[in-house]
């Protein structure tokens, strides 16, 4: 049996003793062959470690600094104790690793290999239990790890190992752990004494470290994480893009989102109001509330009523149980009216009572209900046209429209139209498994010249249906819906069917090969199999011009 002793490492007990299994183990300690190695001398004198260890307290006692007091107990260890190799490990707690803070024997891919779980190895172990363990001999002990491979064949199998926790109360923060020959057991046990008393001393500069180095930027860390993964789960690809559009969006969105007045948002359908929504709540005084989406236009208006403020039990046919509505279910955070132009005057009636006291009664019943609410409305509707005919009541108007915000529709943002695209792309290559990378220079071009009357929604439909078609790591023009391709190929092709995808294969060809080449028409015609003449004449069917290329 290997010679590993558990020790109580707790400082008061200064009888502390060191008890092998058996006189073997003890033996084995009495029988090392110093010759070689520099003899440990049976009777070394630990009084002059007091004088450090008194330097060592005044540094602790003045300002805690942990390096400081490092570097006095390495010199004790290594000068005054004849350790040959020693550490000092910290645990991290919120990562459940015990890492080499520092070490002297060790080189640094060495002390870097130094790595523990709890419970692992020695080291894990002291960490865990929060007692010393001793092992008079390493090579004897199949739980040495000896993951930092520091150690050589021979004479350094007959070194003693010694592991101590550094705690504070019941809290073990790390180890300090050491290497030497031992040929007296009485020096051995006063080692662990030692390096017990080194521990406590450095405890609270260990703590404080910790917690201003790593819990802290473990901390710091762990909220930027979750910030951003709330971010990404709420906000993915809601408000991509960069255009000067797009960014007095953003602006109006930072300054209405710590407040809880009623939004506006307009724009056409397809342009991402719902997600701007989603965004003001999300980021919001609100957002730990729930986020209630309804969309006005979706139910015939004898639901509408039942489905927004609820309804009590036997108020109509089929009312069998009572039932909250969506502003109850709203309460302490959002409701995002989608359509909130299809309403009816009735309806609309309704919901300015709700805009101005934040009170209502379900259908069938008489108890006002009071919600604290954000309301986000949302149309593609002109409500200030429909005021002026009588279909939208101009007092509603006026309450829904504090702060609008119009999004732009797709064709007014310049080169988000890209930006769009290719987050489409990686999206939905991904969920089809496919390894389509990019969009080819004539597929840009056609989704740059078309006008979207769809927006965002269209440009998403497009390119999965482009992924679909896609053969190889490209996105081409021929993947692209006829509408988009006649956007190009309008000026030159005039003929349907047949006709308009070969031109449109032909066109794509022809100015893959002149961007592989910048433009040099010689070098381009030899990739397609032309003559320099022929490259000529097909240019100058779709206008191109070699030096656009260049």
């Amino acid at each position: 049996m290997p010679a590993t002793r558990e020790i109580d490492s707790t400082a008061e007990k200064a009888n502390l003793k060191v008890v092998f299994s058996n006189d073997s183990d003890k033996a084995n300690v009495m029988r090392l062959n110093l010759a070689t190695v520099g003899k440990c001398r049976n009777r070394e004198c630990r009084a002059k470690v007091f004088p450090l260890l008194y330097q060592m307290s005044r540094v602790i006692a003045e300002s805690a600094d942990l390096s400081h007091t490092l570097a006095i107990l390495h010199q004790i260890m290594e000068q005054e104790m004849n350790i040959i190799c020693g550490m000092i490990t910290l645990y991290h707690q919120k990562s459940g690793r015990i890492l080499v803070h520092e070490s002297f024997g060790l080189t640094e891919d060495e002390a870097s290999r130094g790595v523990y779980a709890l419970g692992e190895g020695i080291t894990g172990k002291v960490v865990e239990t929060g007692k010393a363990i001793m092992l008079p001999r390493i090579s004897e002990e199949p739980a040495f790890l000896h993951r930092t491979r520091s150690l050589k064949y021979g004479l350094d199998q007959e070194l003693s190992f010694v592991c101590v926790p550094i705690r504070r109360g019941r809290k073990v923060l790390g180890t300090i752990s050491a290497e030497r020959i031992y040929d007296s057991v009485r020096l051995l046990e006063q080692d662990v004494e030692l390096l017990s008393t080194f521990a406590g001393m450095i405890a609270p500069a260990v703590e404080l470290y910790l917690m201003e180095h790593i819990d802290k930027a473990y901390l710091e860390k762990e909220n930027r994480r979750l910030s951003e993964a709330l971010k990404q789960k709420f906000r993915p690809a809601n408000i991509i893009g960069s255009s000067k559009a797009m960014l007095e969006v953003y602006e109006l969105v930072r300054k209405i989102t710590n407040t809880r007045t009623t939004v506006l948002i307009l724009g056409e359908s397809g342009v991402g109001k719902e997600l701007v929504a989603g965004a003001i709540h999300y980021n919001g005084a609100l957002a730990d509330g729930p986020f209630v989406k309804f969309n006005c236009a979706a139910l015939p208006e004898n639901i509408i009523e039942s489905e927004l403020f609820g309804h009590e039990k036997g108020s109509f046919t089929g009312a069998i149980a009572q039932r909250t509505g969506r502003f109850e279910d709203a309460d302490g955070g959002s409701i995002f009216l989608d359509e909130v132009g299809e309403l009816s005057l009735a309806m609309q009636a309704k919901l300015l009572r709700v805009l101005q006291e934040k009170t209502f009664e379900r259908v069938g019943g008489n108890r006002p209900i009071k919600v604290e609410i954000r309301i986000i409305a949302a149309t593609n509707r002109d409500l200030a046209d429909m005021v002026a005919k009588g279909l939208f009541r101009e007092d509603l108007y006026y309450r829904l429209n504090v702060f609008p915000i119009t999004i732009p529709p797709l064709r007014d943002r310049g080169s988000d139209i890209i930006t769009l695209a290719d987050h489409f792309v990686t999206r939905f290559a991904t969920e089809a498994g496919k390894q389509v990378t990019r969009i080819s220079t004539p597929a840009l071009n056609m989704l740059m010249n078309y006008h979207w009357p769809g927006n965002v929604r269209e440009l998403e439909n497009v390119i999965e249906r482009a992924i679909i078609l896609c053969e190889d790591e490209v996105v081409h023009g021929h993947n692209l819906p006829p509408s988009l391709q006649t956007s190009v190929l309008a000026d030159s092709i005039h003929k349907g069917g047949l006709e308009a995808k070969v031109a449109s294969i032909e066109y794509e060809m022809l100015v893959e090969a002149l961007k592989t080449h910048r433009g040099n028409m010689t070098e381009a015609a030899r990739e397609l199999g032309l003559t320099r003449r022929t490259m000529g004449l097909r240019m100058a069917k779709f206008n191109l011009e070699y030096k656009q290329f260049r």
